[in-house]
């Protein structure tokens, strides 16, 4: 039998084969707990959540203090999600945001609101200063951009401001705003 090699003459690829079983049961581990995956596929979308939008701007109608429009949009568009907000201070008002999911995936937001245009760039961007703006049909929208972000359209329709934002390109803003300009008040 051999002895034990003494320590003085142990040098990296000792190291290197001791390692080895204890990477092993590190990888057995986390396979075993379902927190590694030894497949190519990339991420998956999950389930849209169900959302009723068509309750959720009926009740906005309701007790919100201006005209609420709920957009015609191609069935592919998935409402997934609605919020109430306040934007305080000068020019402020009560926020009614709408959330969808378009056929490519990217998430889009409908926000409506009785607060100033300025105030409403402010509370959704952070930021007073228009890039620009974008003619659709009747309406003019102002760009509201702040680097590192999605771009902000606000326009006005008199006792409402419209706002579109979101991940999806120019095509998706331009339908769901043309939806929501021409979309007539929601009756509560």
């Amino acid at each position: 039998m051999s002895s034990p090699k003494p320590r003085i003459l142990h040098d990296y690829r000792d190291l290197f084969w001791s390692l080895i079983p204890l990477v092993l049961i590190c990888v057995v581990l986390a396979g075993v707990a379902s927190q590694c995956s030894f497949t190519t596929h990339g991420p998956t979308q999950g389930r849209i959540p169900e959302f009723d939008l068509r309750s959720a701007l009926r009740d906005d109608a309701r007790t919100l203090p201006f005209p609420i429009r709920q957009p015609s949009l191609p069935d592919t568009w998935k409402p997934n999600s609605g919020t109430r907000d306040t934007v305080t201070g000068t020019g402020g008002g009560a926020v009614s945001t709408v959330g969808f999911i378009t056929p490519q995936g990217s998430y889009m937001q409908l926000t409506q609101s009785n607060a100033s245009v300025d105030a409403l760039a402010n509370h959704i961007e952070n930021t007073r200063t228009p890039s620009g703006t974008q003619r659709i049909d009747d309406h003019v929208w102002t760009v509201f951009h702040v680097q590192g972000s999605e771009p902000a359209w606000i326009t006005d329709l008199g006792p409402v401001r419209l706002l579109v934002k979101g991940a999806g390109d120019q095509s998706a803003y331009t339908t769901l705003a043309t939806a929501a300009a021409a979309a007539p008040p929601v009756q509560p």
